[in-house]
């Protein structure tokens, strides 16, 4: 096993994990419950779940597709996100206000 590779990954993730809406939503949970135990083997078990569909998907779709055209269809995602978040605006958003 490839250790440093294991403690990149672990340490990516738990840094983009800090503050995500399931951990808020587990705190909210486990302060109102009577069981705190059963929220937290529910949200570690649902992470799981989650983690392990997640590397079955990106392992299938990596035997079938090239490592460069995902990479070329990752970073076309990002670029569009950008100049959509960057050039245009939500009008519902501004209604709002």
């Amino acid at each position: 096993m490839n250790w440093h590779l294991l403690g990149l990954s672990f340490i990516t993730v738990f840094l983009s994990e800090l503050g995500d809406k399931s951990q808020l939503a587990a705190i909210a949970l486990s302060g109102r419950s009577q069981s705190p135990r059963a929220v937290f083997f529910g949200t570690a078990g649902a992470l799981l779940l989650t983690s392990l569909l997640g590397a079955l998907a990106g392992g299938a779709v990596a035997e079938f597709l090239p490592t460069r055209l995902l990479k070329a269809i990752a970073a076309v995602g990002f670029a569009i996100l950008a100049v959509r978040l960057l050039w245009f605006k939500d009008e519902t958003s501004q209604d709002e206000l």
